[in-house]
């Protein structure tokens, strides 16, 4: 896997935080973030059912920049790979 670092969550300890990167061989953005607490998860189970191979998680407001930028990377890589997924 290729994947291309965007950052991760300022305020907290560098090591054990949110974080978000671009695979580049797909497009596919990637993250790293808190385990929702059971009421969010629960929440969530209202539209729909969350399949052993996928997590809720979250990822604070204040990487809102940085997801930008990833989305935008992604957005670029997919037209570059020509996937309009």
């Amino acid at each position: 896997m290729a994947l291309e670092f965007f950052g991760k969550d300022p305020n907290t300890d560098g090591d054990e935080c949110p974080t978000v990167w671009v695979d580049r061989k797909n497009a596919d953005l990637v993250f790293q973030g808190w385990k929702a607490d059971e009421e969010t998860e629960q929440e969530c189970l209202e539209y729909g059912h969350v399949p052993d191979g996928e997590a809720v998680i979250r990822i604070p407001a204040r990487m809102v920049s940085q997801l930008r930028k990833a989305c935008d990377a992604a957005a670029e890589r997919a037209e570059l790979l020509g996937d309009d997924r």
